[in-house]
């Protein structure tokens, strides 16, 4: 009843309701461009084709299924990501971009800007890597499935350039759609043009699920929908989980004022890293096998032979899970490293005159924030591991191919729906005080 209260509070406010019906037509226009194809391809073999490829068919999952229609966005958000990744790490590395990440929102601005300029010939080389991949593999494919073609056939040097113009220029148009939806306020435009494609492939799931409907299996399809019950409120658990560190603050006197003397507390977050381990993890996993797929028709033997070593090992469920779950931990204890600075948030508490209680100021905070964030970081690194292999495990004991419950697209949709819905109830609280 709470929850219908609050939706129908949101949906009287006209200016929040306007900002929802402009971020819904924005989405509806996302879902438009992933079904306009870039003309010259056989989207029947590209479809069987990422059927039998787990490691492509994960990133058509995350392209909304714009991948499988060679559509115009086909990359989906792939190139802005991997550049805001890049240059994350650089302000490690790169002393004018660190001082630019400390400069407040006109050093962020800049960064953004070259971040968006990065993306374009990102954008245009992973364009024509895909193409020349599912060139390659297509015809492969089509040879050993006795299809007539193969995905893409020839190309002139005017039609391949125009087709990377068109996907290249199509990534860039969902990160400007993205910005839209985040100027509105009401959640990450980035995050929610993930989320929508992630949903978007649900019903076809469900629809192909039921038309193989088993009887006989009822209690297998139970045990699915228990453990995705359970998966979400994990996802959920461990998403909102935090360590509370207490932070007290000196007391100082000023005059005839007091300042300070209050109790606070710094939270550490179970999961600091979200989603991005995940998204390196599958960067680092694809190119072994897509590099070895470049060179498994080459004329050297020895070559060829373990191109198709490498394509066979992470064919391997098994292998392929071990590799990515390793992977995955790694990447978190990695990503956390570069986002948390216990020294800097050490220095800042000193100079703010707070303190944690009973450890002194300086390195000692800095080495026991450090260890805390250690300990529970092994909680979160694990769970993302598992939440990565999560539909691996669930194809292999249910043996349902056509209903998978993806670990990583309940994590993203998940922590989307949360993120959107503290927004939006920040927005409801903000217009309550201003009728005071």
């Amino acid at each position: 009843m709470k929850a219908i209260e609050k939706i129908t509070q949101l949906w009287k406010v006209k200016d929040i309701r306007n900002k929802i019906l402009y971020i819904l037509g924005l989405l509806l226009v996302f879902r438009i461009a992933a079904h306009v194809p870039v003309p010259g391809v056989d989207v029947e073999n590209l479809k069987n084709f990422l059927g039998s490829n787990q490691v492509l068919g994960l990133l058509n999952l995350f392209s909304g299924g714009a991948l499988e229609n060679f559509s115009v966005v086909m990359l989906g958000l792939g190139p802005y990501i991997t550049a805001s990744i890049i240059f994350q790490l650089l302000a490690m590395i790169i002393p004018r971009l660190e001082e630019m990440q400390k400069e407040g929102e006109s050093g962020r601005a800049k960064i953004n800007q070259y971040t968006r300029l990065l993306t374009v010939p990102l954008a245009a080389m992973q364009a024509y890597a895909t193409i020349t991949l599912l060139k390659r593999s297509g015809q492969s494919f089509a040879a050993g499935a006795g299809a007539p073609n193969g995905i893409i056939g020839d190309m002139s040097m005017f039609q391949l350039a125009s087709a990377i113009i068109m996907i290249a220029a199509g990534s860039i148009f969902l990160m400007w759609l993205g910005e839209l939806i985040s100027e509105k306020g009401l959640g990450n435009g980035i995050s929610l043009l993930i989320f929508a494609g992630i949903v978007a492939g649900l019903p076809r799931s469900l629809q192909q699920t039921f038309a193989i409907f088993d009887p006989s299996k009822i209690f297998t399809y139970l045990i699915f929908v228990a453990v995705a019950i359970i998966t979400i409120g994990g996802v959920v658990i461990i998403t909102e989980g935090q360590r509370n560190i207490p932070v007290s603050y000196a007391r100082r006197i000023r005059g005839n004022k007091v300042y300070g003397g209050v109790s606070t507390h710094l939270p550490l977050r179970v999961n600091q890293a979200g989603v991005i381990p995940i998204i390196f993890a599958i960067s680092i996993v694809l190119i072994p096998s897509l590099v070895a797929r470049f060179f498994v028709n080459s004329s050297t033997a020895w070559i060829a032979t373990i191109s198709q070593a490498t394509i066979n090992i992470f064919n391997n469920q098994l292998y392929y899970g071990l590799i990515y779950f390793f992977f995955v931990v790694a990447f978190t204890y990695f990503y956390t490293a570069v986002i948390f600075h216990p020294e800097q948030i050490s220095e800042n508490l000193q100079k703010q005159g707070g303190f944690v209680p009973g450890i002194r100021p300086g390195r000692p905070t800095a080495a026991y924030l450090n260890y805390v964030s250690n300990r529970i970081l092994l909680t979160g690194a694990l769970f993302l591991g598992i939440i990565a292999v999560l539909p691996y495990i669930m194809q292999a004991a249910t043996n349902i191919q056509t209903l998978v419950l993806g670990g990583t697209s309940l994590l993203i949709v998940v922590s989307v729906v949360l993120e959107t819905v503290k927004q939006v109830e920040s927005k409801l609280v903000m217009r309550e005080y201003e009728g005071f």
